[in-house]
């Protein structure tokens, strides 16, 4: 082994407290420039008896709070749990949060904390081999209007051939979805994030997605996943300050006995998470499937019900469209208009409105 596997908390947590990798790196994710970064502190105590929380790897860059978490395994919380540290990474800046204050009577003052200086929060979750059944090298979610969601989910909306229908639901969205009152879009500005290394490596193969800057970094750190990598693995990244000092904290020559110990009973530990974790997510997805097959039957029973009756409000508009149109056009020779008068009023043809004079001679006699 010539490096230790990135994706172990040690080894992640001792690349990443260099603040010109983790700068780098953020840097390459997210295709920007920053200008200033701040380690920040990582264990906080939340709660009065217990430590409720502890980064990875937490940071400021800029204008935005940042946490970079390692997820090794399979995890049934994942979602849960990074999104309380996203609000906790929300919550700690309160620590530092300048104060204002608030004019009261004789010449009186109410100190308050400044809210208005919150920063953005982004987390990012690097997942090492769960994807969440997605196949993109990464998902990203923001807190945007519920108008937004309902617009996308509107089947029927979706399928109604009227388009002006379609754009004017998009100009409700879009009204809501970018109204900066009271600055608004503070919201959409926090993001979290989660980054599946195993699809960026499978992708990798794809031609558009070669360029990536991130590429490098997942692709690394998956080849350290292997006991038997080579210093030949990774001769690519030598030329590259930055990669060459990653490679320098993790490599051999500084990884002692007690390092060596802790990877054994890391893969030990992981090996027996993942049998456990594979047995109950086997069970679990037995029974999803079983559910979700019975959900289906019922949503789709339900859709072709709402559909049907859609269908049939349509057609039943049209018929009437219909009847009323040949009604117009009866009254019409009732009353004694040509066809010329006839065809304008209701767009039939000489042809049709002859017939219709003929059934009602018919009729008549």
């Amino acid at each position: 082994m010539y490096l230790a596997p990135l994706n172990y908390d040690r080894y992640f947590k001792k690349v990443f407290s260099d603040l010109k990798i983790a700068k780098r790196f953020l840097e390459d994710f997210f295709e920007i420039t920053i200008t200033t970064i701040e380690l920040l502190q990582i264990h906080h105590k939340i709660t009065d008896d217990a430590v409720a929380v502890e980064f990875d790897f937490r940071c400021k860059i800029d204008n935005q709070f940042v946490i970079i978490d390692m997820q090794q395994w399979y995890k049934p919380d994942v979602v849960h749990r990074f999104y309380t540290y996203h609000c906790i990474n929300t919550a700690l800046q309160l620590e530092n949060l300048p104060l204002k204050s608030i004019a009261l009577e004789g010449d009186r003052e109410k100190k308050v904390k400044d809210y208005n200086e919150i920063l953005p929060v982004v987390t990012l979750v690097w997942m090492v081999d769960d994807t969440f059944g997605f196949k993109t090298d990464y998902v990203s979610y923001t807190m945007t209007p519920e108008i937004v969601n309902d617009f996308i989910k509107n089947h029927l909306l979706w399928q109604n051939k009227d388009i002006t229908e379609l754009l004017a639901q998009r100009e409700l969205s879009l009204e809501q979805l970018t109204n900066k009152t009271k600055r608004l879009d503070f919201l959409q500005k926090n993001k979290l994030i989660y980054v599946f290394q195993k699809n960026i490596v499978i992708n990798s193969k794809n031609e558009g997605n070669k360029y990536h800057k991130y590429l490098n970094w997942f692709e690394l750190a998956e080849k350290t996943k292997n006991r038997l990598n080579q210093k030949s693995d990774f001769l690519k990244y030598a030329d590259d300050e930055i990669f060459a000092e990653l490679i320098r904290r993790i490599n051999q020559d500084t990884l002692t006995e007690e390092d060596y110990t802790y990877i054994e009973n890391y893969e030990q530990y992981t090996e027996r998470v993942k049998r456990y974790d594979n047995v109950i997510f086997q069970e679990g997805r037995e029974e999803g499937v079983q559910i979700g097959m019975e959900k289906g039957r019922e949503e789709g029973r339900e859709e072709g019900r709402e559909e049907g009756r859609e269908e049939g409000r349509e057609e039943g508009v049209q018929i009437g469209m219909e009847k009323g149109i040949f009604e117009t056009a009866k009254n019409g020779i009732i009353a004694g208009l040509t066809n010329e008068i006839i065809r304008l009023m209701t767009k039939l043809t000489d042809e049709l409105i002859d017939s219709i004079r003929k059934e009602l001679e018919i009729n008549n006699k």
